[in-house]
Parts: C-alpha cells; sequence; structure tokens
C-alpha cells in the first residue's frame, strides 16, 4: 500500500500560510534541496486542494528546472467539486468523498502520494487516519498569526527523522 505524506512547510509557531517573506521555495539550501528532490523521487502522485492546484498551475508549467520538471511529469490530483477541465498535463480531478478517493489512491499500485500546502484539505484528511507521515519543514521564525497546520486536532505522533539545514530550516517528520 502506498504512504499519504504531508509536506509542509512550517513556521515554528504552527503557521503554514505565508505571510511576508519567510517562505522563499527557491532559496539556496543545496542540502535542503537534495532532500526534496530525494522526497520527490520517492513519490509519483501528488494531492493537492484547488486552490493550491490553480497557484501551482499558474506559476510552475511555464517555469524551468528540477521542481518544475517534476511538477510537470508527477500524477496530480485535485480535490475538487467545482473545478472543471483542469488544463495541466497529467492531472485528475477528484470529486468524490474525500476518505474513498484517497483509500483509492492509497490502495493502487505506485510510490508516496505527496500533499503539499492545500491547508483545507489537510485539515480535512487527518481526521481519516489516512495520513502515514507528517514531513514538516520548521523554518526559523515566528509569524504569530495565519492558517495552522493543526487548529483543532490532537494526534500522537511518532518521531521517524530530523535533520537541521544551513539555512536555518529544520526537517521534523513524524509517523502516525
Amino acid at each position: 500500500m502506498r504512504r499519504l505524506v504531508v509536506t509542509e512547510n512550517i513556521t515554528v509557531d504552527g503557521i503554514i500560510s505565508p505571510l511576508g517573506d519567510w517562505f522563499d521555495p527557491m532559496a539556496a539550501d543545496d542540502e535542503l534541496a537534495a532532500v526534496n528532490a530525494r522526497n520527490g523521487a520517492d513519490s509519483d502522485a501528488l494531492l493537492l486542494g484547488r486552490v493550491t492546484y490553480e497557484e501551482f498551475a499558474g506559476f510552475w508549467p511555464q517555469q524551468g528546472g528540477p521542481i518544475s520538471d517534476y511538477l510537470n511529469q508527477v500524477s496530480k490530483y485535485v480535490v475538487s467539486a467545482g473545478l472543471g477541465e483542469p488544463g495541466w498535463q497529467n492531472t485528475t480531478v477528484l470529486r468524490g468523498r474525500l476518505a474513498d478517493e484517497v483509500a483509492a489512491l492509497k490502495a493502487a499500485d505506485g510510490k508516496d502520494i505527496t500533499v503539499t500546502g492545500s491547508a483545507t484539505l489537510v485539515r480535512s484528511l487527518v481526521p481519516t487516519g489516512l495520513v502515514d507521515v507528517y514531513r514538516l519543514f520548521v523554518h526559523p521564525v515566528v509569524q504569530g498569526h495565519g492558517v495552522r497546520l493543526f487548529p483543532d486536532a490532537a494526534l500522537r505522533l511518532t518521531p521517524a527523522r530530523t535533520q537541521v539545514f544551513t539555512s536555518g530550516v529544520v526537517l521534523l517528520e513524524y509517523t502516525t
């Protein structure tokens, strides 16, 4: 069975909505880029909410480089009742019941399924018990307000991996 991996950039105080300039996906940290490339190699599917999908689809197909190359080729699944034709290659719109759609993706052959951004989607997935890994890239910033990853959830997580990068970002990876 495939794993569902939630990957988020997050502040020390638990905010995943970047306000200001604390998150730059193109920041120069070769070690962090290498970890992201390995994580991408372990995943052959990307699960997104509609808002994040539309942000990605409006930006990444026109970019060059490894992130854009990965996003253009990976199978993308968008959870949305209202999205029409997605228009970005390798994209499927999931319109059914969230838990059923994600369980079916996990049961299919393949590598990891990654969820990134998509705060509403992630917060809807937490209570389903379908998330296998939370991969949190903690940025050395306290934002004070914004969208929190776990606003009302109570979870018991098992530490699986930690790594500190030269940029000050710390990877905290937990399994459920």
